[in-house]
């Protein structure tokens, strides 16, 4: 007879895994019940869930998923799922690592938006910072070369106004000039020309 402890984190674990594409399995062995709990929270906070279970019921709930991960789970093994923020979760976990000696906890495997990947495909999505750090270097970026835009229209417009309406020709040449500098020009805060 089956034990009732085990059936009940078999069923958790598969509904945990309903609907998740992200997830990671990933070796905890060495961390303290505090750092373990602090690990929870961090993840946590980036829309993640650690779970920690048997390595045969883990690979069960993988494998009626149609994933598998019997290669991974060696020793103490724990999935960390990634519901909102892939990168976000991957950052807590080599933060976590690079806060003690031991690397702990190490990634074994990953499973990123439906497929399987291996530790280095991790490591560098635990490079890219999260979500949100990203969408914030997007619209510094695009806020950048808006502002430039809007001085190249400001400045055309001035050119078109002083040099008259039969000097069109002339104002959209000094334009056209006026924008190629201001092109070559780096947008304040980003260190990059020719934007």
């Amino acid at each position: 007879m089956a034990n009732p402890k085990n059936v009940q984190t078999l069923s958790t674990l598969k509904q945990s895994l309903n609907e998740i594409e992200t997830f990671y399995v990933v070796d905890y062995q060495g961390l303290s019940a505090g750092q373990l709990s602090k690990l929870r929270k961090e993840i946590r906070e980036k829309g993640g869930q650690l779970i920690v279970a048997k390595n045969t019921l883990i690979d069960r709930a993988l494998q009626e998923g149609g994933r598998d991960f019997a290669d991974a789970l060696k020793g103490p093994s724990a999935l960390v799922l990634a519901q909102t923020d892939p990168a976000g979760v991957a950052k807590a976990l080599a933060d976590a690592a690079k806060s003690n000696d031991k690397g702990i906890p190490a990634v074994k495997g990953g499973f990123l938006e439906g497929s399987k990947v291996d530790v280095s495909v991790v490591n560098r999505i635990a490079s890219l910072g999260s979500k949100e750090s990203l969408q914030a270097e997007l619209v510094g970026v695009l806020s950048a070369h808006l502002s430039n835009f809007v001085g190249i229209l400001e400045a055309y417009k001035t050119k078109l106004e002083d040099g008259g309406a039969g000097d069109s020709a002339v104002a959209e040449g000094a334009a056209a000039e006026s924008a190629a500098a201001e092109s070559t020009v780096a947008p304040e805060g980003t260190g990059e020309a020719g934007a």
